[in-house]
């Protein structure tokens, strides 16, 4: 997947491991949010950081992905629950 500067979409070859950085402020509403949206004993969830005021909350997901329309779906789920502030 290397498609530096050509200014079009990467290629991503199915199925593959994907992250999602997950952004939210309780730690527990967000993990809720996850498991009902995957299998979480399918995938791995780590902490990552905390905003220096520690309002906020970032989670890394990593899954296998099978196609793109599951990706998108995913990530489309987990940005429109209300614990969850922002999905990168």
């Amino acid at each position: 997947m290397n498609n530096k500067g050509c200014g079009c979409r990467p290629q991503i070859d199915y199925p593959c491991r994907w992250q999602y950085r997950i952004i939210g402020e309780d730690r527990t509403a967000m993990l809720a949010a996850i498991a009902a949206q995957v299998d979480v004993a399918a995938c791995v969830i780590d902490d990552a950081n905390t905003s220096s005021s520690g309002r906020y909350l970032s989670l890394n997901l990593e899954m296998t992905v099978n196609d793109e329309p599951e990706r998108l779906h995913l990530y489309q789920a987990l940005n429109g629950h209300p614990a969850i502030r922002m999905v990168l």
